[in-house]
C-alpha cells in the first residue's frame, strides 16, 4: 500500500467537502473505493463522470485496477469542465 494524496476539483471538491485528503491504496481502483466509502453521498455519482491524473499522467481508458500508485503520489479527480 502506498500513501497517496487525492485532490478533488470543481464538482468533485464540492461533493467531497474537502480539497484533498490522504488514502492508503496500491492501485487507483483501491483509492477510488476508499473515496467512495469515506464519502457515500453525491461523490460516487460525480466520480462516474470524472477523469483522473496519477502523478500528472492521464489515466485515460486504462483499467483502474492496473494503475499502480507510488508512495507519496497524487491522484487528481477531474470532473468535466465547462468554459468559454
Amino acid at each position: 500500500m502506498a500513501k497517496v494524496t487525492v485532490r478533488y476539483w470543481a464538482a468533485a471538491k464540492a461533493a467531497a467537502g474537502v480539497a484533498e485528503e490522504a488514502h492508503d491504496a496500491a492501485t487507483l481502483a483501491e483509492a477510488l473505493a476508499a473515496v467512495r466509502e469515506r464519502h457515500p453521498g453525491e461523490l460516487p455519482h460525480v466520480l462516474r463522470r470524472c477523469s483522473f491524473l496519477v502523478d500528472g499522467d492521464p489515466v485515460g481508458t486504462r483499467a483502474h485496477e492496473t494503475v499502480r500508485l507510488a508512495e507519496g503520489g497524487t491522484v487528481e479527480v477531474l470532473p468535466p469542465f465547462a468554459g468559454g
